[in-house]
């Protein structure tokens, strides 16, 4: 993979994988952009050296049942468009449990075709979801490879907007301790 001489690159943790200090972010992209728009977004972006493109199977924001995975099929239709699978580094990301929040429909769009609404359960961080999830990335990404795969939000507690310590008697009852959804492959 190329990147602009002018855009520094780092390693991604302790991988191989070299990418640059900045990310385009996706999650507009067929909300508030429309297809159009998002690919003269990511030829830009590509063509002053941003390769590293970040979605989710949530995305776009607001994520709702009518627009639920649409970024990851744009991202998908460009790549196949402009036949550059081998020039982007792509991240996405599993969604997880979201306690109070009815998020069915993104179990459903893992399925194709997606499954009823009233059929599917919510997105939960268990080994058959994470495939489940990695598998309709793919799909939806039209691709066979996805180079970071993450989780959106975990399952466990984490502290999140402003908080900066791990508080134990925060945790959510009936999670699994990090070190056992790990442990799970």
């Amino acid at each position: 993979m190329t990147v602009s001489a002018d855009l520094k690159v780092h390693n991604l943790g302790n991988s191989d994988l070299k990418v640059p200090i900045v990310c385009l972010g996706t999650m507009t992209f067929g909300e508030q952009n429309s297809e159009e728009e998002a690919f003269a977004i990511m030829d830009y972006a590509l063509s002053k050296g941003v390769n590293f493109f970040d979605t989710a199977e949530l995305y776009p924001i607001p994520p709702s049942k009518e627009n639920n995975a649409r970024t990851e099929r744009i991202i998908g239709n460009w790549l196949k468009a402009r036949n550059n699978r081998n020039q982007v580094i792509i991240a996405t990301k599993v969604a997880g449990t979201m306690p109070g929040l009815d998020r069915s429909f993104i179990v459903a769009n893992r399925h194709d075709p997606p499954l009823a609404e009233a059929a599917s359960e919510q997105p939960d961080l268990t080994q058959e979801q994470i495939l489940q999830a990695c598998h309709a990335s793919l799909r939806r990404l039209q691709t066979d490879y996805i180079d970071l795969y993450q989780i959106h939000w975990p399952a466990r507690y984490a502290p999140l907007f402003g908080a900066r310590q791990y508080r134990p008697d925060k945790e959510r009852q009936g999670v699994p301790r990090i070190e056992e959804q790990v442990g799970l492959w």
